[in-house]
C-alpha cells in the first residue's frame, strides 16, 4: 500500500521529475547531484550508456518498464518508426503524461499499459528488447521483475537501461535512505554493482555492466 501511494505522489511531482530527468531546472540538476552523484559530464554519459542496448535501427517489439514521463525516452523513440513498443508504468498519473507526451510528439508505433512488472500478463518470448529506465530500484520485488522481465524476453533478446546500486557514492547511498526510501521512491533491499551483476548473471548468457555516478547501465543478451 505505501509503494501503491509513493506512486500516485511521484505521479503528482511529474513536472520536477521532468526537471531532475532532463536537467533542464537548476532544481533537477541539483537533485541529480544528490541523486546519483551526476554532474554536467557524467550526466549525459549515463543517458548515453543507459540508452546504448537499443540498436539505432531496431524495428522489433520493445517493453519500457517503467516509461514514467517518457521525457527521456520519448524523443529516442522518434527515430524507432518500424518498432512496436509498449510503454508499462505503475502510475496511472505517470502513464497519462507520458500518452499526452507521445500524442503531442506525433508518435503512433506505442501503447500505453498499466501494468505491474512482478506479474506481467505477456506471454512468455513477447518481446525482442525489455527497457528499464530508473526502475530496478524502486520495484518492491526486484527478484520477481527481473524474472518477468527475462520471461517475456524472446531467445537473444535484449534486457537494457540502468539502476541505482549501493556503495558507490556516500552522499546518494544517504540521500536514499533518509529520503528516497523513507518516502517510498526507492524500495530497499538495494543491490551492490557485484551482487546485481551476480543476480543477471543467472538469468542472461551475456551481461555487460557500467557504472556511472550511483547508477549502473547494463546491457544483457538472452
Amino acid at each position: 500500500m505505501e509503494v501503491h501511494r509513493a506512486y500516485q505522489r511521484i505521479g503528482t511531482l511529474a513536472a520536477r521529475y521532468d526537471g531532475m530527468m532532463t536537467a533542464s531546472t537548476v532544481v533537477g540538476r541539483l537533485a541529480l547531484r544528490l541523486f546519483g552523484g551526476f554532474d554536467e559530464q557524467t550526466y549525459p554519459k549515463y543517458k548515453k550508456l543507459a540508452f546504448a542496448g537499443i540498436p539505432a535501427d531496431f524495428s522489433g517489439r520493445l517493453l519500457e518498464i517503467p516509461v514514467g514521463t517518457g521525457a527521456l525516452s520519448l524523443p529516442i523513440y522518434c527515430s524507432l518508426p518500424q518498432a512496436e513498443i509498449v510503454c508499462m508504468d505503475y502510475s496511472q498519473n505517470m502513464l497519462q503524461i507520458a500518452e499526452d507526451r507521445a500524442i503531442s510528439m506525433g508518435l503512433s508505433n506505442l501503447r500505453f499499459n498499466h501494468g505491474d512488472v512482478s506479474n506481467l500478463l505477456d506471454m512468455d518470448e513477447s518481446y525482442d528488447a525489455v527497457l528499464s529506465i530508473n526502475g530496478l530500484h524502486a520495484f518492491p520485488n526486484k527478484i520477481s521483475a527481473l524474472r518477468e522481465t527475462q520471461r517475456v524476453l524472446k531467445a537473444g533478446g535484449i534486457f537494457t537501461g540502468c539502476a541505482y546500486i549501493k556503495g558507490e557514492n556516500k552522499l546518494t547511498d544517504l540521500f536514499v535512505r533518509t529520503f528516497c526510501s523513507h518516502r517510498g521512491y526507492f524500495t530497499p533491499p538495494f543491490d551492490t554493482k557485484y551482487s546485481f551483476e551476480k543476480r543477471l548473471r543467472t538469468l542472461y548468457r551475456d551481461v555487460k555492466l557500467e557504472t556511472v555516478g550511483s547508477f549502473v547501465c547494463f546491457r544483457c543478451k538472452k
